[in-house]
């Protein structure tokens, strides 16, 4: 059980490593914050905190930083919101206000929210919140595989050719494009999804593996939730903190320019209209050693997600604010609109 006291340690730490970059001893924090105890007592409380798996020594000085799991200990229950300054959003408003449609306005909040926290910036395309699936189309186009045209009522479409697992002809390929419009037609994706689960143990066993192999493609088109593409930012940011990374940064390069990998992970982290963060291995694979933190903007029935991405080694107090003000005015702006 870590004290009240260990939990600002570990808040001092978190801090210290994010500006400095360097491993946070215990005779460091009591010449940089007032605890009013001696360094000894900071060693033990940083012992706990260690046995906790909050903090971890890089190599064998005694200097501590923060795992993933101290940092979603700082972000749920220590840090603090930063407020913007007023010069701060006198920048968003003056900048944003400057847009000349919205495609120009997403672009703008990319390049504003990366100047404003030196992160890699994610602006997702706004989407209507309520989309219903219109139809599924399957287009044999040889004798394994099928094109899948999923169909919205908001006007998108996707679309991929996959291995259906067995020989299917046109007409067998129709016929399942009927069955699943039947089955997930006029519901949201949410809802869509969830039939879909129940499509392959329904399929008659000669289209057992077709079915299974549409049923998971159209999941999979359906997760991406609704927004075509991200608008980007400061990829550069990203490069200049490649000391953050093990090896190269590249892996992660590669997975935000996937763009389908960040719109499943704004699917999952919800539109409530507050600020969501992930944190090093929580995101997986390449993204393991990054965070994001997300906000919701949304209006007349659209919505997107705004958000920044870089190191676990971030400010989250100021990228938290820094998301949610500019998430905030973007959704003023286009209400405006």
């Amino acid at each position: 059980m870590v004290s009240d006291r260990g939990l600002e340690v570990l808040r001092a730490i978190v801090q210290d490593y994010v500006a400095l970059r360097e491993p946070v001893g215990s005779k460091a924090i009591v010449e940089r914050h007032a605890f009013g105890v001696s360094a000894a007592t900071i060693r033990n409380d940083m012992a706990l905190l260690e046995e906790e798996e909050l903090i971890v020594a890089p190599h064998t000085s005694s200097g501590r930083v923060p795992t993933d799991k101290g940092y979603r200990v700082f972000v749920d229950r220590l840090q603090r919101m930063q407020p913007l300054t007023q010069a701060q959003r006198l920048a968003i408003t003056r900048f944003l206000d400057e847009s000349v449609d919205r495609d120009d306005v997403l672009d703008r909040t990319a390049r504003l929210l990366s100047q404003l926290t030196n992160q890699v910036a994610l602006v997702q395309v706004p989407i209507r919140r309520h989309a219903l699936v219109r139809r599924v189309e399957l287009v044999a186009v040889s004798e394994r595989r099928v094109l899948a045209v999923l169909i919205l009522d908001s006007g998108r479409v996707e679309q991929r050719v996959l291995d259906a697992g067995q020989r299917i002809d046109p007409e067998q390929a129709g016929a399942l494009g009927r069955a699943f419009t039947e089955m997930i037609g006029d519901r949201s994706p949410a809802d869509a999804q969830q039939r879909l689960a129940e499509a392959a143990a329904s399929a008659p066993a000669s289209l057992g593996p077709a079915t299974a192999a549409v049923a998971h493609a159209l999941g999979e088109m359906l997760q991406t939730g609704g927004g075509d593409r991200i608008v980007m930012a400061g990829a550069s940011n990203l490069v200049r903190e490649e000391r953050d990374f093990h090896g190269t940064v590249t892996p992660v390069l590669d997975a935000i320019e996937e763009q389908v990998t960040l719109l499943r992970l704004f699917a999952e982290m919800g539109g409530d209209g507050g600020v969501a963060t992930r944190i090093g291995r929580e995101l997986h694979g390449p993204l393991g050693e990054a965070s994001i933190v997300a906000s919701t903007y949304s209006t007349d029935g659209i919505e997107g997600h705004v958000g920044v991405l870089g190191p676990t080694r971030m400010d989250y107090a100021g990228n938290m604010a820094a998301v949610r003000a500019v998430a905030r005015y973007l959704t003023r702006l286009l209400s405006e609109d």
